[in-house]
């Protein structure tokens, strides 16, 4: 008996309560006189280190060979295009962080990784960005991209990185 009246409770609490809910209007109202509705998301704010990495499209990353922090003919190309996007804007500062694969020990790394970011840092002030606008940092092996002990994973391990810093 204790447990039809209980049901009867529940069953009863469930619909009144449903009965309350309330429904989404199937118009909004107009927006008022004089007011513009927001803007679309037209993507990234320029400026940002979104926006960098847009423009960029992974060319905020340059590759070295194995042991090597010389700047190629692949890196001068994303170089070139991220000192166009800082010349753009010239408040934005940026940090280049040096990578290096897991072979060799903690301080040869860290040192060809400062090698690898200071050569990208030069390569960028040749071109023409303030050097005061431009800080390195060495990750060594620390901070690997890929993980695997072969060539593949090595390879994507051995870069520089542009961050921009607002």
């Amino acid at each position: 008996m204790k447990r039809k009246l209980a049901t009867s409770v529940i069953v009863a609490s469930a619909m009144a309560l449903a009965a309350c809910q309330s429904k989404a209007p199937d118009t909004l109202p107009p927006q008022p006189a004089g007011s513009t509705p927001p803007p679309e998301s037209a993507g990234p704010i320029p400026g940002s280190q979104a926006d960098f990495e847009a423009k960029m499209a992974g060319r905020q990353v340059i590759y070295f060979d194995t042991d090597r922090y010389n700047v190629d003919t692949r890196a001068v190309a994303a170089l070139q295009e991220q000192a166009q996007w800082l010349m753009q804007y010239p408040n934005k500062r940026a940090t280049i962080e040096g990578h290096a694969d897991e072979r060799g020990t903690r301080d040869y790394n860290l040192a060809l990784g400062e090698r690898r970011a200071n050569a990208a840092k030069n390569y960028l002030v040749s071109l023409g960005v303030d050097a005061s606008r431009l800080t390195t940092v060495s990750y060594g092996k620390e901070r690997p991209a890929a993980l695997g002990s072969d060539e593949s994973a090595w390879a994507q391990n051995r870069r520089a990185v542009t961050v921009t810093i607002d």
